[in-house]
């Protein structure tokens, strides 16, 4: 089992000598616009670039993830799939240019996730120029509609109509370099949308103010007093409203997350925000609309998992720190499922430029540490040991 781990750290300067492909794999699907539900066009492109590495089986599923598969040689061992989301926060679709400088790839979308699903595709070519064998078949699949509102169907339905087990997963994020995520907290995303009309309050407010309102809102949502243990937070992540300096908002929303150790805590805690809404909406006479967008059960491998321990041995080994927080991203999906899961990054971002840019050099130690994990679920870390 030793062997692998004692070879790793070989693989980086050979991987360097694929860094045009790698490059170009990259600025190819960074180029192709694919916000939240209009993935479509990244999904003919993953296909082709998959075809043309040769894959053994290329195809898509009923929800149009595209999915390619590199057999292994032991038709009895459950495959091992690898996974990046297709969809960006960008949300633009028209085309677009990427520009690469020497260490340094910049774009729309190139951190979140276009430099994940890029090294997703270059696999192929990679393990094949590196003669790598693999007992159990590889998956690399690209999930569609993952980030907010998309509520991560693509994995969600991907794992629900796979046939048979599945022995371990990788799931890919461009950044940042020693990003090691094996659990997930309980999550629920919500928007708190409020409409005011001059005329909908027929008593003491002839103008009503959206931002105020929601403002009354934050305030009652901050006095919620919340558990210590299990650990629980509310995160109010953005707020929106008005049109004008000398005018008042008619029109604003509040976007929130609740984490949990608990699933019951994130369940009282809505329903804590859902009393203050009505509360607030009877009071004021105007229109407040609760709208959850996504939610995520409590996850986890535990630290002693031998995944998890031989993950941070094949970081140790390129010099990498690991960096551990919550995930909630594919992994929660596949942890929830049974299926022993890690997220890794790929490289970092480069500091001018920190949603735009990354850096080129790293990228070869985050491919190879991906490959170790792929050979340690190969060589067996996963088999036999039951989730907590």
């Amino acid at each position: 089992m030793n062997t692998y781990l004692d070879t790793l750290p070989t693989y980086v300067d050979k991987i360097k000598a694929f860094r045009d492909i790698i490059i170009t794999n990259i600025v190819l699907i960074g180029e192709k616009s694919a916000p939240t539900f209009k993935e479509k066009s990244r999904v003919k492109l993953f296909m082709e670039r998959l075809a043309e590495f040769q894959v053994d089986e290329c195809s898509v599923d009923s929800y149009q993830n595209p999915i390619g598969i590199i057999r292994g040689a032991a038709k009895n061992k459950p495959p091992i799939f690898v996974v990046a989301h297709l969809d960006t926060l960008v949300d633009r679709q028209d085309f677009f240019n990427y520009t690469v400088k020497r260490n340094s790839i910049s774009g729309p979308g190139v951190a979140d996730n276009s430099t994940g699903v890029g090294v997703l595709i270059s696999l192929p070519w990679i393990i094949k120029e590196l003669n790598l064998q693999f007992q159990s078949d590889i998956v690399l699949a690209g999930v569609i509609q993952s980030i907010g509102k998309g509520n991560l169907r693509g994995v969600r339905h991907l794992l629900k109509t796979w046939e048979g087990p599945i022995r371990g997963a990788v799931c890919v994020e461009g950044v940042e370099l020693g990003r090691f995520n094996y659990y997930s907290e309980g999550m629920l995303r919500g928007e708190i949308e409020c409409t005011a009309s001059p005329t909908s309050n027929k008593t003491h407010r002839p103008n009503p103010n959206a931002i105020l309102i929601l403002n009354e809102i934050l305030n009652k949502i901050l006095e919620l007093r919340l558990p210590q243990k299990p650990y629980s937070r509310i995160v109010i992540g953005k707020m929106n409203g008005g049109y004008h300096y000398g005018r008042d908002a008619l029109e604003g929303n509040i976007g929130f997350e609740i984490h949990s150790n608990a699933d019951d805590i994130v369940k009282e805690i809505i329903n804590d925000i859902k009393d203050i809404v009505e509360s607030i909406k009877r009071i004021y006479e105007v229109d407040l609309k609760l709208k959850i967008l996504s939610n995520l059960n409590a996850t986890r491998l535990e630290f002693n998992h031998p995944l998890v321990k031989t993950t941070n041995t094949i970081m140790n080994k390129l010099n990498l720190e690991p960096i551990s927080a919550s995930s909630e991203s594919e992994l929660s999906i596949f942890l929830s499922k049974s299926i022993p899961a890690v997220t890794l990054g790929v490289t970092n971002t480069n500091k001018d430029s920190i949603d735009t840019s990354i850096e080129i050099e790293p990228i070869f130690k985050g491919i190879t540490q991906i490959i170790g994990v792929m050979q340690a679920i190969d060589n067996g870390v996963c088999d036999g040991k039951k989730l907590a």
